[in-house]
């Protein structure tokens, strides 16, 4: 998964394919054991959504753009929209269930 910064981030969300976004900062502990989880369902899925990170820190405009005051923070855009969102560290099982169901 590739971290992107803000502007990278505004034409990714804006493009054909669902975008998965973690955000996350390198000081969380969930977010440190959250990151292996989520690279493992990305590669499962990296045919129907793109998968990146967002560091919080890097991005605070980001994050105050959507309200996130709590990571790891993991939401699904489509068509520039944000159309799900999960908080905190999920096992793979969940955390494959929440992508599957939402892209």
């Amino acid at each position: 998964m590739d971290k992107v910064n803000s502007s990278q981030f505004d034409t990714l969300i804006g493009g054909s394919k669902p975008v998965v976004c973690d955000f996350f900062a390198t000081w969380c502990g969930p977010c440190k054991m959250l990151g292996p989880v989520i690279e493992q369902v990305a590669a499962d899925h990296a045919d129907k959504a793109v998968f990146v990170k967002v560091d919080v820190d890097e991005c605070p405009d980001l994050a105050a753009r959507y309200g996130i005051m709590s990571i790891p923070f993991v939401a699904v855009f489509k068509n520039g929209q944000m159309t799900a969102k999960t908080l905190g560290f999920m096992p793979k099982s969940e955390c494959e269930e929440f992508v599957t169901s939402n892209i």
